[in-house]
């Protein structure tokens, strides 16, 4: 066994043995572990700045795009609303012991369906040093014990974070070990993590196609899907212009770093003479590249011609795609053949359009005359997420503290036997 398959499987004793406590701990236990935290992150500011400088000193000599520096930048407003994230969680209802169902049989039975933790948690995710503390914030909240293999991008400030993150499990009189931080920057402790079924119950990857894909691939524990963000908005033939023209710019570029960034912006042919022209000039005009159809191509000599490549990129980028459609139909069909099943938006004044809008797109999240930026947990009123789970099974959408919990059935007798 090498040096880093052993640190990894104490990683593995260490999280299940902590489980079994926070799996058990009181509401209050597992509150005050957060909030002690969060107050641990505002006096330690100073610190995770001066760590966080380190990482951003490593991106710039590495040459990283702007948009992963966005992700992995932390400054004074977002360490506070990392821990402002923590105090929101701690003010969540504790889903463990929920009864979510309870009923009884013929025979007397009663039966009930009871909310309890997945387990063990392992997160793999790049750049974003916030995911730290999301992510172990959520896993306590729901009695889970959570392993974090952050990028090495990010690897100087996620530790400083994990260390306020432990500083509130002790203070709370729980196991440091309930939050780890996988050591070791060595990419083989991920193929590693990815075997360890007798340690972790959970795999939750978040990033880039590489790494999901890699995931998929390698991993013989059930995961959470959280592939690209590839999101749409739609502007029907029934949209108010200075509505979408508001939506447009914000669902693009307020940041185009994160997961619900608009990356393709389709366009009804109904309206393409009244509104294509003013959404193109407004992306134009704010620093935006956009890469369009013949009918785009011909509103702005400044519009590139579009790929098909185009149409399947999460650009993370101030770069959009913008095609002109027949209708509702047809923005349905485009997304279905090139979307993620992430988030995808319409912005039209009719509710019949968005009504077939959200009958025929099957991602995780749909908005009606709102940004795609909106897909967050925190948005949702979850706390914070972990990520923004694409598949089906189990979780879908803003992954938080109700989606890391499973359930047991507790059955209550009075001395019942089968015949």
């Amino acid at each position: 066994m090498s040096d880093i398959e052993r640190t990894m499987r104490a990683l593995g004793d260490a999280a299940r043995a902590a489980q079994r406590e926070v799996g058990r701990a009181s509401t209050e236990q597992k509150n005050k572990a957060l909030t002690v935290a969060a107050a641990r992150l505002r006096e330690q500011s100073g610190v995770i700045a001066a760590a966080n400088d380190v990482d951003m000193a490593k991106a710039e000599a590495k040459g990283l795009a702007a948009s992963l520096k966005d992700r992995l930048m932390l400054d004074g407003k977002r360490i506070e609303a990392m821990a402002a994230g923590l105090e929101d969680i701690a003010r969540l209802a504790d889903p463990i012991g929920q009864e979510l169902a309870r009923w009884t049989r013929p025979n007397g039975l009663d039966i009930a369906r009871v909310r309890v933790p997945l387990g063990v948690i392992g997160i793999i995710y790049e750049s974003r040093p916030n995911v730290t503390a999301d992510a172990g914030g959520l896993c306590l909240k729901a009695g889970n014990a959570a392993i974090l293999r952050g990028g090495s991008e990010s690897w100087n400030s996620s530790g400083a974070i994990v260390d306020c993150l432990r500083h509130g499990l002790v203070a709370a009189g729980l196991p440091a070990a309930v939050i780890q931080m996988v050591p070791v920057a060595d990419r083989a402790a991920v193929g590693i993590m990815l075997g360890m079924t007798e340690h972790i119950d959970v795999i939750v990857p978040r990033g880039g196609r590489s790494l999901i894909e890699r995931v998929i691939a390698e991993s013989r524990i059930p995961l959470f899907q959280h592939l690209e963000g590839i999101c749409h908005t739609y502007v029907d033939g029934a949209a108010d212009l200075e509505m979408a023209r508001r939506i447009v710019i914000n669902a693009k570029l307020r940041r185009t770093g994160i997961c619900g960034a608009t990356e393709t912006l389709l366009v009804d042919r109904r309206v393409a003479v009244s509104h294509l022209p003013v959404l193109v000039g407004d992306l134009l005009a704010a620093g935006c590249e956009v890469r369009g159809d013949e009918a785009t191509q011909a509103v702005d000599p400044r519009v590139r011609p579009v790929s098909e490549a185009d149409w399947r990129t999460e650009y993370l980028d101030a770069i959009i795609a913008v095609k002109v459609v027949d209708g509702v139909g047809a923005a349905i069909d485009h997304i279905e053949r090139y979307g993620s099943h992430h988030t995808e938006a319409i912005v039209t004044a009719d509710d019949a359009a968005a009504a077939e809008f959200f009958a025929g797109v099957d991602s995780a999240i749909l908005l009606h005359n709102a940004s795609t930026q909106f897909a967050d947990g925190g948005e949702f009123g979850m706390g914070a997420e972990i990520g923004i789970s694409t598949g089906k099974l189990h979780a879908r959408g803003p992954v938080g503290v109700e989606q890391l919990t499973s359930f047991k059935y507790v059955v209550r007798g009075s001395g019942q036997t089968r015949p």
